[in-house]
């Protein structure tokens, strides 16, 4: 058994949870130094996170930290044929290998509901996974409906900007989501998520757990790379202090909230 599985999500009276999502290495380090208590471990953020490789899970499974691991084996929509379902599979039983403690899935049918076919087999498939519902769920026609659906199939949590681009956005729709769970699903705000920001999720939400990457602008890359498209001009990282700040803002939230 892992550090990792050997943790625990936050209970009633502890500070809340902070996921980071990483896609490199220094990424992972940095989130741990600032004080993350769980990652999203992907590759490719910048199309919103997919399946990382086998090699970076099983690195993170020797880390100190808590590692759910994205299940999305290509960038675009959510709809997955046959084949794309097989390939989620080994992906799942990677992250198993790996000693990973979670899962990140989502599905979606042509008419946009929530595929509860292709769903239901990939939850089986990660029986003993800590499961969260990604983002799928934001682009659902019925998101109440998607709810209850990702309750009856199992997931822990509900990774979610109500449906908007940042979860500041969707706010008012967050809300309501958080009073129909009524603590049978941890809803999870992420997208946009930053110490600026976050102050007015954590005032107007009551949530145990949020989602950020604390991302800043790293330096220029060498115009050469930029100029053969093997890199960005300049390339996101994860910041340390953004972190510490955020995970700061969590805890204190909670505080005022138990006081």
């Amino acid at each position: 058994m892992t550090w990792a599985q050997q943790t625990h999500e936050p209970q009633k009276g502890d500070d809340g949870l902070l996921e980071i999502c990483v896609d490199n290495a220094e990424g992972l380090r940095a989130a741990i130094e600032g004080g993350a208590d769980r990652i999203e471990l992907c590759s490719a953020l910048s199309v919103g996170g997919l399946t990382p490789s086998v090699g970076f899970m099983q690195w993170a499974g020797r880390q100190p930290i808590k590692v759910s691991a994205m299940i999305r084996p290509r960038a675009g929509g959510f709809c997955f044929s046959g084949d794309e379902v097989d390939i989620m599979k080994r992906e799942i039983d990677a992250v198993r290998q790996a000693g990973l403690s979670g899962a990140v899935l989502g599905a979606t049918a042509s008419n946009g509901a929530l595929d509860s076919d292709v769903l239901a087999t990939l939850c089986r498939h990660a029986e003993g996974l800590d499961l969260t519902l990604h983002r799928a769920f934001d682009v659902v026609p019925d998101q109440r409906d998607a709810l209850e659906t990702a309750i009856g199939l199992g997931f822990t949590r509900i990774l979610t900007s109500g449906g908007k681009a940042t979860a500041v956005e969707g706010c008012e729709r967050l809300a309501a989501l958080i009073e129909q769970s009524r603590g049978r699903i941890s809803v999870m705000p992420g997208s946009g998520v930053r110490p600026e920001t976050a102050s007015l999720l954590l005032e107007r939400l009551s949530v145990t757990e949020i989602h950020a990457s604390c991302a800043v602008n790293g330096p220029e890359q060498d115009p050469h790379l930029v100029e053969l498209h093997f890199a960005a001009r300049q390339m996101l990282q994860t910041d340390t202090d953004t972190v510490r700040r955020l995970k700061r803002m969590l805890s204190e939230s909670r505080v005022r909230r138990s006081a």
